[in-house]
């Protein structure tokens, strides 16, 4: 049975349910034969690696170790989800500082040891700021770092689905951008209903404006309500989603969804956060967004909400001044585009 490539593919954080269901997902979809999984807690790593062995999948080499050398030597590909998960009552923000020191420490790693990586995907929270964190540290051309930011979009095309009592399949384009957060940018305005704009069904009887906008607080509080479903934080979607991601990096089908991406252009500066996207084996690049005023309006808040995170994670010394980010990595200029 063919794989899309033979190149390394690394797990980090592969002993937790986020972790060990994109290892299983990228054996299932048969990305490479040759898996790596890390996790700094071994007697789980070991039971996530042994149970993967029990699966009985053909033609894969799957390994797996706790040292952070040995897992990140070789790998051309790397999908990180290496940090605290979010308990009950925790926003995503809550996690800043102690998963922005693990991302810190995880691209100074990447950086040390497979400086040739092709790509990662972060997607431990806040992963905008993680993603960050990442791509300064390792080195990297932003063009190299992605993180997950779909699973805000895959909400906003289940809760239309669910409402209009549709195939998810015939809601098209459902978009948001922006901060992954309670701060995200839903738009309207990209999306279709069985081929109707959904900005034309907004305010009608079809969908009042108080439904869509209480739609709106179900797709941001999308994790909120697994938590206080299942009494933990999302790991199935975010595992799928992710490896879609380096699946695409990888030369396989494009991603359908936006990814969070370094922007610095005359509208966004030195941040990362949820784009309009394509990945592919050159790597992400961005497309523009266009959008009503309301929701361009929007996406203003949440940049400016994902630059005070920034801002503070630089007051705690994890990163520098900006001024001063281009010592850290050639590639991320000081200065804006224009």
């Amino acid at each position: 049975m063919s794989f899309l490539t033979n190149e390394k593919l690394t797990i980090v954080g592969a002993a937790g349910m986020i972790g060990s269901n994109m290892a299983q997902t990228a054996a299932m979809m048969r990305l490479t034969p040759n898996i790596c999984l890390y996790d700094p807690f071994e007697p789980a790593l070991k039971g996530v690696a042994e149970e993967l062995y029990h699966c009985g999948f053909e033609g894969m080499n799957i390994t797996y170790t706790s040292d952070i050398k040995e897992a990140l030597t070789g790998a051309s590909y790397i999908v990180s989800s290496g940090g605290a998960a979010r308990k009950a009552g925790m926003t995503r923000e809550d996690l800043l500082k102690g998963n922005a020191e693990i991302a810190a420490q995880f691209g100074k790693d990447v950086r040390a040891y497979c400086p040739d990586v092709k790509h990662i995907v972060v997607i431990f929270n806040p992963a905008d700021i993680t993603g960050l964190i990442t791509l300064l540290y390792s080195g990297l051309k932003p063009s190299q770092v992605t993180t997950l930011a779909a699973l805000d979009s895959t909400r906003l095309r289940s809760e239309l689905s669910k409402y209009f009592k549709i195939p998810a399949d015939d809601i098209v384009n459902a978009r948001t951008y922006g901060g992954h957060g309670e701060q995200m940018a839903v738009f309207a305005s990209t999306t279709t209903v069985n081929g109707k704009p959904l900005t034309e069904i907004i305010g009608t009887e079809a969908l009042p404006e108080k439904e869509w906008e209480e739609m709106k607080v179900r797709v941001i509080q999308g994790g909120k309500n697994i938590i206080d479903l299942r009494g933990r934080s999302s790991f199935q979607s975010p595992a799928y989603l992710s490896i879609e991601m380096i699946a695409a990096a990888m030369g396989g089908k494009p991603f359908r969804w936006p990814a969070g991406t370094y922007v610095n252009d005359a509208k966004y500066h030195h941040i990362m956060m949820a784009m309009e996207t394509t990945i592919s084996k050159d790597g992400v690049k961005c497309k523009e967004i266009t959008g009503t005023r309301e929701e361009q309006d929007e996406m203003e808040k949440s940049y400016q909400h994902l630059c005070k995170l920034r801002d503070e994670i630089i007051e705690m010394g994890i990163i520098p001044p900006i001024k001063d980010w281009h010592k850290l990595n050639k590639y991320v200029d000081e200065s804006t585009d224009k």
